[in-house]
């Protein structure tokens, strides 16, 4: 939204928007004016690459690194490439714009595929906010093990409510507690669809899976022993809202995530209102983290940079270090000086490391060494081929007999099948391989010619090439 107005405050009624949360009728409306040459710029998401524009000049991928450019259904693409390919067949520059680039992007920068454009410095000049650490592990030490905001990021905060300054909070996971555990019998409710515990949220008083949306009120007894002892593990964007609601009750305080951002408009209400000052602390997921430019905030507060960390996926660390090098980026972008307050148990991880000091290619090079190591993008290409089936073994059989026939080729490494790291989701068992290599169109090839052999498999199989989620 705050982009969108700013391209209309200079171009006006020459502006188009295209995303998902337009009503078909509105979509229609902007296509239309696109295709009669009445707009001269259309913003929007991954989806406006596509926009039916004659005369095209220009195309600015922003936060080129941003995982929702990847489409993870069918068909899948991802808008930062079709947006290279459209530029190279229109013969027009792309511009991908990043504080923090994918490593795909940077490296191809590095080999000379693309030409790299620097920024050294702010806009004004202005500094980058000091980034202070705060070890966990210490903390929950000295205050007892329900802390979840420090007393380093209290004092911030009651400091900007002193000066009349705004303050952001990070957490990327929603909900109020993160799973229901019985204190007799250590069983957690689980859902029932998908290999993932559920998450509590207390303004419903529901029990939700985040994958399928499954949800059941939250119970009174464990389903498995009748205990009445069952305990709310963990924390989220809701428990957060509370917390600082009860420390601080002097604060304005809104929540921005999924939950509170269902209803049209929601997030444009949220963001406004935090603008114009009505809201001295914005609590929120990834979303408050992104691109937004509030000049009265001062203070940026991580409340755990290890969420991501944990995940079985190869790309954990370089999410880490955007996301806390972006949000971090947030604070001090008016007249005061910035600061941002990390709160993690492993303060010695590079990603976490490089991340408060805004140091892009030290943590370039350290993850480099890491994907060279275990041959990961962007050394290799990699291709992430799911099967899905009712049964565990019939996943596992019909993935073996692909992975048979894939492996008598030598161009590229089969690795798998093996159960997927969420083996089973939405009612169904997930099996998973990976491609990997040098040659992208021999993967393709190989794949097309042995699926065509085995055409009952087709509909229950993925295949991503090129994935940014392998979970």
């Amino acid at each position: 939204p705050a982009l969108a107005e700013r391209f209309r405050s200079v171009f006006g009624n020459r502006v188009a928007i295209q995303h998902s949360g337009l009503t078909v009728g509105e979509r229609h409306d902007q296509w239309h004016r696109i295709r009669r040459s009445e707009v001269d710029v259309v913003v929007g998401t991954r989806s406006a690459v596509f926009s039916p524009i004659e005369d095209l000049g220009l195309i600015v991928v922003d936060e080129e690194h941003d995982a929702s450019y990847k489409q993870e259904e069918s068909p899948r693409y991802h808008g930062r490439d079709a947006a290279i390919v459209r530029g190279r067949h229109a013969n027009v520059v792309v511009v991908l714009g990043s504080a923090t680039p994918s490593m795909e992007t940077y490296n191809n920068a590095k080999i000379g595929k693309y030409e790299q454009v620097v920024l050294p410095q702010r806009v004004l000049q202005r500094p980058l906010p000091e980034v202070k650490i705060v070890d966990m592990r210490n903390e929950l030490a000295t205050t007892g093990p329900d802390t979840v905001i420090s007393n380093e990021l209290l004092r911030g905060l009651e400091d900007r409510l002193r000066r009349k300054q705004q303050a952001l909070l990070l957490l990327n996971r929603r909900g109020f507690a993160a799973s229901v555990l019985c204190r007799r019998c250590g069983q957690t409710l689980e859902c029932p669809n998908c290999s993932v515990t559920l998450t509590f949220h207390r303004g419903v008083d529901r029990v939700r899976c985040h994958y399928c949306n499954y949800s059941k009120s939250r119970p009174e007894r464990c389903s498995n022993c009748t205990s009445p002892f069952l305990e709310q593990i963990g924390f989220g964007t809701e428990r957060i809202e509370s917390e600082v609601s009860r420390r601080l009750p002097r604060a304005r305080v809104a929540r921005l995530d999924r939950d509170t951002a269902r209803r049209k408009g929601a997030v444009t209400r949220i963001l406004s209102g935090f603008a114009a000052g009505a809201v001295d602390i914005l609590i929120g997921t990834q979303m408050v983290g992104k691109g937004h430019d509030f000049p009265a905030v001062t203070l940026v507060g991580v409340i755990s940079a290890d969420v991501g960390l944990g995940l079985a996926d190869f790309r954990a660390a370089e999410r880490t270090f955007q996301l806390l090098t972006q949000v971090a980026g947030r604070s001090g972008r008016g007249e005061w000086p910035g600061e941002a307050v990390i709160q993690t148990f492993f303060p010695d991880h590079y990603s976490i490391g490089f991340s408060c000091q805004q140091e892009y290619e030290q943590f370039f090079n350290a993850e480099m060494k890491y994907r060279r190591s275990m041959q990961y993008p962007p050394v290799v290409a990699m291709v992430n081929v799911l099967v899905r089936a009712g049964k565990h073994e019939d996943a596992m059989g019909d993935a073996n007999v692909l992975a048979k026939a894939l492996r008598r080729n030598r161009r590229f490494d089969v690795l798998g099948p093996a159960p997927a790291a969420l083996p089973k989701l939405r009612g169904e068992y997930r099996v998973q391989m990976f491609l990997k290599g040098t040659d992208r169109p021999a993967m393709r090839g190989a794949l097309q010619e042995v699926l065509g052999r085995y055409p009952r498999l087709q509909r229950r199989v993925t295949v991503d090439v090129d994935p940014l989620n392998v979970l």
